[in-house]
């Protein structure tokens, strides 16, 4: 494989099935002076990877390598990188691989929300180099965006906390989550059975809900205090008016998810957000007379220093984000989109044997 010049990954091509996925090879991003550059041994697969390949949100470019929970070993450093990683460290990348690093929001710690927000795939660069994911050989990122991962970690765990881990940790911080601090996750999926897990390891009294019984018992290992099956419990909702400090929409698709309801289970004060975001059909709703003295919003990912926390966290809580691992490649790619597209995944896949697909590490 020409290193550095080209990469290998395997990629969904335009105009065919998002389910029958491609070996390809592609060029790599030009050189920066604080690039790193890492050789991938493990890669999250995540719902916003099944939305992207089948155009849920934008149009794809000719081919497509998508893949935001990224977990590797650095092999090339840039000239004028100064945060302190060399070859040989293990590392992580997550959705986001760029921002202006100037701005306001960035000198704050919220570089999600810069204007020059670059994700790890399907979004152009300032040269206009459309970026590519981690279902890869190798990554090439700035250095900003690059973080350590705790020795004690092992990869397959370590990579869906760098997207869906984040994801629902920093709203969960953001909103003081912490003991004696109430909290509601709203959908027990990939995103939502993190939340419980992290949600519990920073001290709080956690209720799941989830429309169906099927999932009282993961809820309940995973840490949750109590479980609410929304569509078999007829008004469930005034059991718990002004109980919950946080409720946190994890849920994939808004359809069935009436806000109002949950907006009741809110203390004065309390914050709703959401961090679901379905087909661009599906709208936030709710009635303008339920809003009475609580918040509502929405978060995106999280910052490089709150996933370094996060991971600090899964170190020292002995986190495990319950994981199911497939070998990358054509077959494993198609196999990890179609099943998490039928919904037969407890509750993550990571891509795997990475050296064995692309002939890494020789």
């Amino acid at each position: 494989m020409p290193y550095p010049e080209e990469f290998e990954g395997i990629a969904v091509i335009q105009g065919q099935p998002w389910s029958e996925p491609r070996h390809v090879s592609y060029p790599a991003k030009a050189v920066g002076p604080r690039d790193i550059d890492i050789e991938i041994e493990a890669c999250g697969v995540c719902g916003s990877d099944l939305h992207t390949v089948a155009g849920h949100w934008r149009e794809l470019p000719p081919a497509l390598v998508v893949g935001h929970e990224i977990v590797g070993r650095v092999v090339a450093v840039g000239s004028g990188a100064d945060t302190g990683f060399k070859v040989g460290d293990r590392v992580g990348v997550g959705a986001q691989v760029l921002s202006c690093l100037e701005c306001e929001r960035c000198d704050e710690g919220n570089e999600p929300y810069c204007e020059g927000f670059v994700s790890a795939y399907n979004r152009a660069y300032p040269d206009g180099y459309v970026s590519q994911g981690g279902y890869a050989s190798h990554v090439r990122v700035h250095e900003h965006f690059v973080v350590p991962i705790p020795e004690s970690l092992p990869s397959e765990l370590a990579a869906p906390l760098l997207c869906g881990g984040l994801t629902v940790y920093a709203p969960l911080i953001r909103g003081g989550c912490g003991p004696g601090v109430r909290v509601g996750i709203v959908g027990l999926g990939g995103l939502g059975h993190m939340a419980v897990l992290i949600a519990k390891a920073l001290g709080a009294y956690v209720v799941a809900f989830s429309r169906g019984s099927s999932k009282r018992a993961d809820a309940l290992e995973l840490g949750a205090d109590e479980y609410v099956a929304t569509a078999e419990e007829a008004a469930w909702d005034d059991k718990y008016v002004s109980k919950l400090d946080i409720v946190l929409v994890c849920a994939s698709s808004l359809q069935g998810v009436n806000l109002d309801q949950y907006i009741r289970t809110l203390r004065v004060g309390g914050t709703i957000i959401s961090v679901c975001i379905p087909d661009k059909s599906e709208k936030l709703e709710m009635s303008a007379f339920a809003l009475r003295g609580v918040t509502v919003g929405n978060s995106q990912l999280g910052s490089p220093q709150e996933l370094r926390d996060l991971l600090e966290l899964a170190a020292a809580k002995e986190l495990k984000p319950w994981v199911e691992t497939l070998p990358v490649g054509e077959a494993g790619v198609s196999e990890a989109l179609t099943r998490m597209d039928k919904g037969d995944v407890r509750y993550r896949f990571t891509l795997t044997e990475f050296d064995k697909e692309f002939g890494l590490g020789k």
